[in-house]
């Protein structure tokens, strides 16, 4: 059968007096604001509507336009709206203002646990291409091996290296956008803009936590802008912030049945389900500008470093394959450390399959010789590895701008790098037996990537007969390098013990080292041209088109086009559309990565190997070169706008051909692995599962866009109401069954919500600010654990969420002498999922991609100062 959990309506869960105090001081603030404060300028705090006359540079080469007069469909967040919430990190914030981006929490997804995947419009996160001041920021260095089958295999840039307080404005384009910017430009762009100060600054403290009590949050912020020269300016954003983890976690079955027969040291949790902890999460952000008389000098990066500490699978001492049994949990696995006598496995259920006391069993392994050994003797209730990371980010982009007779320039040239060393501890390398490292803490090694941009961009005006305003171009060329390296893990991460020949697992169990077989660095390079063309060709109606090539080295060329209109019936209504084709080009990582994760296999963990096409053990299985995903994109909307109303609404259909993604599991056989340890493929020997990378399915993505703003001056002050919603589907039109199943299939269909959206109310009187916001998200699908099978009777574990509507408050004041404090509340009415019927399997209290997460209400405050 399967479970329905959740629904639009939730009995209240219990909450803390102090979240009660929060919840009650909260709704009398914003249903009464002081009308007595004193004066200040409305303008201080950003509003929460997307505005008329604020311009992107998005969505064309030639010129910036605002959303409102856009042809294709532009959002645009403001700095103050980023911030005014109670998530601190850039994906959660994105996630609540644009309805079309998704995030999950990620408590136990290997890599990508540290950097966590977003979906816009469905699509993975590296179809979506990330710009800082409208140029091309570097892709992150973790590849999502466990991605709930919508990212499964995804390399996308990493948006939490970048403090909310430098952010100007957040620009997203929901349109494909590969002929104007390139590669990864499906499902559309992000374009952060750095703010521009040449005075004052801002010092500003975060605090919260969940109304659990855990996930306390500190965040402290400092920003500053100085005169460089008279005629330039140098501004430099700073923060640190340290997050704990949560647990919402319940006791696993295999766990609690240990510790009734006895087995001493099981903890209860024995696995923990939360979000990681985030340790000294430092980001600086530098952003400089010089103004001379013929020329225009930028200069711009960023610097990030974080550590995170996550939960992992609990090994269960009674079956825990390759580490305490290799039959399913019927006897103990004991190695013998010398080859000399007889070392004899021990029963550990009796013949009705019920564990037998420990007392019994360890009084038998007490009574083995002292070459016989089992890891009963050390670890005796189990352990629960602890994985993470230490990530570093880095940047720096410099360019000059400026004209030349009739025509525009912009030359620049970038650099960026993002490097991840792996952590793995409280784990063993079985094949070891009992010499494991100290406090059995293991460095796996790493992935490090860079990428190096050199851009020629100009454009100028052109005078026409048949129009009052001239036709514009743009025209630019690009060259790019990114390399992916993968770096060799410490000697007992990648040791092939003595024990290997007697079913022990080799490397750090859980995150296998990477090997110095599987090291190394490996180069792509590529170069592209472009043109683009817009013509207002009458009064009211505008065309463009834009036509890109590229070259690769690894893989050859390829050409995209893009034609975009729009017509104005009248000042007020508009109608727009545009197709495009577009590609995505597989990454250096995907082609070349290697890496033996631990699993949940349905009922067992299983060590699965992630392996390059063009690994021998990959080619057994069918791997391929991998090519470029391609796509044609096609969207048309309408926009209204009068008075203090913007209304905008948008339709879109994508069709990706050869999408990249990891393949299903395919087993080893005995005869398959022995043939390749014989052929020289050491690491075989304790691999039962392989992936790989390959282009092997099409899907067809639909959906529509709506955004609404009123500015009105309600309740004395004013006041901005908006509205945006987004409905998708993604279809799979074509997908070879021997790469992927109909449960990767249904995942891609049905995992996030189909509709998704927030209405909220931003209102200002003089010193007072308020924000409500209510955020909808329609019914969605996990399948946990990804067991890979539908169906409950086939042994998975399907769950179908129900709607939810998530309530976010915060009210606040900001003085004239620069003091402002906020107090807010995230999920203010504390919404979790129904609980998991599956929690008994692996311990999770909740489904664990919740697409509004797991973790419930969090309140805040915010104070800070502004000079």
């Amino acid at each position: 059968m399967n479970y329905r959990i959740g629904s639009s309506v939730q009995a209240p869960k219990a909450i803390t007096p102090l979240a009660s105090a929060v919840m009650v001081a909260l709704t009398t603030a914003l249903l009464a604001a002081s009308p007595t404060a004193a004066a200040q300028d409305s303008s201080t705090q950003g509003s929460s509507a997307t505005t008329l006359d604020t311009v992107s540079v998005l969505g064309s080469r030639t010129k910036p336009r605002t959303v409102s007069s856009s042809a294709v469909p532009i959002d645009i967040i403001s700095g103050e709206e980023f911030r005014n919430q109670g998530a601190t990190d850039a994906l959660d914030q994105l996630k609540v203002l644009v309805p079309s981006f998704n995030v999950s929490t990620i408590p136990i997804d290997d890599a990508a646990s540290l950097v966590r995947p977003a979906n816009l419009r469905g699509l993975p996160p590296d179809n979506t291409l990330l710009l800082v001041n409208g140029k091309r920021f570097h892709r992150s260095a973790v590849i999502t091996f466990l991605g709930h089958g919508l990212s499964d295999g995804a390399q996308g840039p990493d948006l939490s290296v970048f403090p909310s307080l430098a952010l100007e404005q957040v620009d997203v384009l929901r349109d494909g956008a590969a002929a104007q910017y390139g590669s990864d430009a499906i499902a559309g762009v992000l374009n952060f803009g750095l703010k521009k100060l040449r005075e004052g600054g801002t010092a500003e403290v975060f605090t919260g936590k969940y109304y659990e009590g855990d996930g306390l949050t500190t965040q402290y912020s400092a920003q500053i802008g100085l005169p460089l020269t008279e005629h330039g300016f140098a501004t430099f954003t700073a923060e640190w912030r340290k997050a704990d983890d949560t647990s919402r976690s319940v006791q696993r079955d295999d766990a609690a049945a240990a510790a009734a027969a006895g087995y001493p040291g099981v903890q209860d949790p024995a696995q923990i389900w939360g979000s990681p902890k985030v340790d000294d999460d430092f980001k600086f952000v530098a952003n400089l500008g010089l103004t001379t008389e013929n020329v225009d000098f930028y200069l711009f990066g960023n610097y990030a470093k974080r550590e995170v500490d996550g939960g992992f699978y609990y090994r269960d001492p009674t079956s825990r394959s390759g580490v305490y049994s290799n039959d399913g949990g019927e006897t103990l696995l004991v190695g013998n450390l010398t080859g000399a006598g007889t070392c004899r496995g021990i029963a550990l259920r009796d013949p009705s399959g019920n564990l037998l006391p420990y007392a019994g069993v360890a009084a038998a392994v007490g009574a083995l010789p002292a070459n016989c050994f089992t890891f009963l003797s050390s670890l005796p209730g189990g352990f629960t590895p602890r994985f993470g990371g230490e990530l570093e980010d880095s940047s720096v982009f410099a360019g000059a701008k400026g004209t030349l007779g009739e025509w525009y320039w912009d030359v620049s040239g970038s650099y960026g790098r993002n490097d991840i060393e792996f952590t793995i501890y409280n784990t063993v390398n079985a094949s070891l037996g009992p010499d494991q490292p100290a406090n059995l803490y293991f460095r796996p090694g790493g992935n490090t990537q860079t990428e190096k941009n050199f851009n020629v961009d100009v454009s100028r005006d052109i005078p026409v007969t048949f129009s009052s305003q001239p036709l514009r171009l743009a025209l630019g060329a690009e060259w790019r390098e990114e390399s992916f390296k993968i770096s060799q893990g410490d000697g007992p991460s990648t040791a092939i013990g003595p024990l290997t020949e007697q079913g022990f697992a080799l490397g750090s169990n859980g995150f296998n080292g990477f090997s110095p077989r599987t090291s190394g660095t490996f180069d792509r390079r590529n170069w592209a041209a472009y043109a683009d063309l817009e013509a207002q060709l009458t009064e009211k109606f505008l065309l463009a088109g834009a036509l890109r090539f590229e070259d690769y080295d690894s893989f050859g060329s390829t050409t995209t086009g893009k034609l975009t209109g729009r017509f104005d019936f009248t000042p007020t209504f508009a109608i727009r559309g545009a197709y495009n084709t577009g590609f995505r080009a597989p990454t250096p990582g995907q082609a070349n990565i290697s890496q033996i994760s631990t699993v949940f296999g349905g009922t067992a963990l299983e060590d699965i190997a992630t392996l390059p096409p063009t690994n021998p053990i990959a080619q057994i299985k069918g791997a391929q070169p991998l090519t470029p995903e391609e796509s044609k994109n096609f969207s048309l909307g309408a926009v209204w706008t009068e008075g203090d109303w913007l209304v905008t609404l948008d339709g879109y259909r994508i069709e990706v051909e050869d999408r990249i993604a990891l393949s299903t599991s395919f087993t080893i056989t005995d005869e398959e692995r022995a043939a390749l340890v014989a052929g020289g493929n050491a690491e075989a020997a304790s691999i039962s599962q392989v992936t790989y990378f390959g282009n092997a399915f099409d899907t067809t993505t639909t959906g529509v866009d709506l955004v609404t703003s009123y500015k009105s001056d309600h309740f004395g002050g004013d006041t901005t109401y908006s509205l945006a919603a987004n409905w998708n589907k993604t279809k799979v039109d074509r997908f070879d069954t021997d790469f992927i199943d109909e449960a990767r299939v249904y995942k891609l269909e049905k995992s996030l919500p189909k509709t998704k959206g927030y209405f909220s109310i931003h209102h200002q009187r003089q010193i007072f600010h308020s924000n409500l916001r209510f955020n909808y998200y329609s019914s969605w699908y996990e399948d946990h654990l990804d067991s890979g099978v539908i169906s409950a009777e086939d042994g998975g574990l399907p769950i179908y969420g129900g709607s939810a509507v998530i309530v976010d408050a915060e009210v606040g004041w900001k003085f004239d002498s620069g003091l402002y404090f906020s107090l807010g509340a995230q999920n203010l009415f504390d919404r979790t999922p129904a609980k998991n019927p599956w929690g008994g399997v692996a311990g999770a209290e909740y489904p664990v991609h919740s697409p509004y997460g797991f973790n419930g209400g969090f309140y805040y405050a915010r104070v800070g100062w502004k000079f």
